[in-house]
């Protein structure tokens, strides 16, 4: 499953006037594709993450968002360990770690078997002098070529409602592209909703899986919609 086939090379990071910013091996400071997806946000989708921090609390929200963060950040963890081994270590005593352990199981048993190779994890991506990032995997799925990004959510998700997740897809498969000469034109999100869990951290239910494939002409449309925001971002910050 696992073939590096690419060289790809550590971008560091800098927070600069808090932007997160890619120091590329040409030299340059780029934005990260989340950067500009943050700062291209419409004013509708701003509202709607003020009104559900008002009606939850503002303590509570962070609650909800560091929680689920940190949930996330252990399924990958467990999952980049998968892909290099083979095998997912046990999930140890720290109940915290337990929900995340059982999300990894899931996308590896509904969503990995789809993934014929990885050619790389965690991978870094610049597009020359424009923007830079990383995503969670590259690699074929399904026989093509494809960009691979895992999600975890505490609800299930429709279609309509994860339009970054396919404009980051498009993004990541342009720097890709651009930089290692392939051909992407499809991305894969592999979701895991949160199970329920009783005082003791238990589950009270199983964690559900999801899956959203990005190709075709949906592809094409997101791959514009992403360059359009590129052009918004650098003439907000002219």
């Amino acid at each position: 499953m696992y073939n590096p086939k690419f060289n790809y090379q550590p971008i560091p990071r800098e927070n600069v006037n808090g932007r997160r910013l890619y120091a590329t091996p040409d030299g340059n400071k780029l934005p990260s594709v989340t950067t500009i997806l943050d700062a291209t946000k419409s004013e509708e989708s701003k509202k709607a993450l003020q009104n559900w921090r008002n009606r939850v609390g503002h303590e509570q929200a962070q609650q909800i968002t560091t929680e689920a963060a940190n949930r996330g950040t252990r399924m990958h963890t467990y999952l980049e360990q998968y892909v290099k081994e083979g095998t997912i270590k046990e999930r140890g005593t720290n109940p915290f770690s337990w929900a995340s352990h059982a999300m990894a199981h899931t996308v590896v048993e509904h969503g990995l078997k789809n993934v014929n190779e990885f050619w790389g994890i965690e991978v870094p991506l610049y597009f020359p002098k424009v923007y830079a990032g990383t995503t969670d995997g590259a690699g074929i799925h399904l026989n093509d070529e494809a960009i691979l990004d895992y999600k975890q959510t505490n609800k299930p998700k429709k279609r309509e409602w994860i339009d970054d997740y396919f404009v980051q897809l498009c993004a990541y498969a342009e720097a890709h592209n651009e930089l290692h000469g392939t051909k992407i034109k499809k991305g894969v999100v592999l979701m895991c909703v949160k199970p329920e869990l009783d005082e003791q951290m238990n589950m009270v239910t199983q964690p559900e899986y999801q899956e959203f494939v990005l190709e075709g002409r949906e592809f094409e449309k997101y791959q514009d919609l992403w360059w359009k925001k590129v052009e918004q971002y650098y003439l907000l910050n002219m």
